[in-house]
């Protein structure tokens, strides 16, 4: 499958959230840290907000290896929450929505104060 994008780069304001993320639950693959995040924003029933999001970090990551052997599995859910919200699945389209998702669900993760450590990652994703 083509993936939405083949080069991502993160704001400067991600880099710094995921850096905590990396220190608190000792996870030291930005790359897995990011399908977290992606997934988490998923999860969310609302939609992004649609805010530009600059490119000023240089934290710089491939859509393969942003979703490794998820990648496939990932780019369907992305186009089935664009197709449900009645966006679309055009490539540009699912470029936006995937950076938006994916800054937000990062931001959601480091604004958890209850993130120290693994363990509090995982129950965080799994409890209703």
């Amino acid at each position: 499958m083509e993936p939405p994008i083949e080069r991502i780069r993160l704001s400067q304001v991600a880099k710094e959230q995921l850096t905590k993320l990396k220190r608190n639950t000792k996870i030291d693959q930005w790359n897995i840290l990011c399908r977290w995040a992606f997934c988490c924003s998923l999860a969310e029933s609302s939609i992004p907000s649609p805010v530009p999001i600059p490119a000023d970090s240089n934290l710089e990551l491939t859509w393969r290896i942003f979703g490794g052997k998820f990648s496939d599995i990932l780019l369907l859910a992305l186009k089935q929450r664009c197709y449900n919200e009645g966006i679309g699945i055009e490539q540009e389209t699912l470029a936006t929505q995937f950076r938006l998702h994916l800054h937000r669900g990062i931001g959601y993760l480091a604004g958890n104060q209850n993130i120290k450590k693994i363990e509090d990652l995982i129950v965080t994703v799994i409890s209703p």
